[in-house]
């Protein structure tokens, strides 16, 4: 994952401590984390200090929150690239994040380490990256919008064009063609690679800390 020579720096977001070792621990194989942060602000102050290449940034923390948080880094830590961590697979959190905050990624909290890390390298080799689990249900969603809105209604056919555009757009730079496919004929999805790949002892540490924080929960 690293660029050229150099190992890609990694700001950990989440307001839960469990939940940031893990990451750590699968993180510090390919990458340098390079501070954590347990709220907005913190992540703030520390994208700052520390000018990581990516901010793993959580949606739900407290404080500011992980959108506003993004918006900032944007404009504050503009070299920094933001990978959203989410509990949430749909349409208007993916396309708030990653079209209107300017997010370079997307992922679910559900989602595998072997996802994490290919997310990372996607994001550190200058593309964006949408979680697997989240685009079949954001063509879903699309579809469904396309259907309801007659075809010539007044201004639906450009908010639906723009719409089209950016979510499909993120799908493509991030799902696989089996999601994509699997989505568009509303048929359940046959999660395919990294998550079905042979568990690493830091990918089993990391699921076993996700399922346990979901039972805190």
């Amino acid at each position: 994952m690293a660029m050229g020579s150099e190992r890609t720096r990694v700001l950990i977001a989440d307001d839960h401590r469990l939940f940031r070792e893990a990451l750590r621990s699968v993180l510090e194989r390919e990458c340098d984390v390079v501070g954590e942060a347990a709220t907005g602000e913190e992540a703030l102050a520390l994208a700052a200090r520390t000018h990581p290449d990516i901010v793993l940034l959580d949606l739900g923390m407290p404080g500011v929150g992980g959108l506003n948080a993004a918006h900032r880094l944007a404009k504050e830590a503009p070299s920094s690239r933001v990978v959203i961590l989410s509990q949430h697979d749909d349409e208007e959190y993916v396309v708030e994040a990653m079209v209107d905050a300017g997010a370079a990624g997307y992922l679910v909290k559900t989602d595998a380490a072997a996802e994490l890390l290919s997310a990372l390298r996607a994001v550190v080799s200058g593309r964006r990256y949408l979680s697997t689990a989240a685009a079949p249900a954001v063509l879903a969603r699309l579809k469904s919008a396309r259907k309801a809105v007659p075809r010539g209604g007044p201004g639906a056919a450009v908010k639906l064009t723009r719409r089209e555009r950016e979510v499909l757009s993120l799908i493509g730079e991030g799902a696989t063609s089996k999601d994509i496919a699997g989505a568009a004929g509303n048929q359940p999805q046959d999660r395919a690679g990294p998550s079905r790949q042979p568990q690493t002892e830091a990918q089993g540490q990391i699921d076993g800390r996700n399922r346990a924080l979901r039972d805190q929960t």
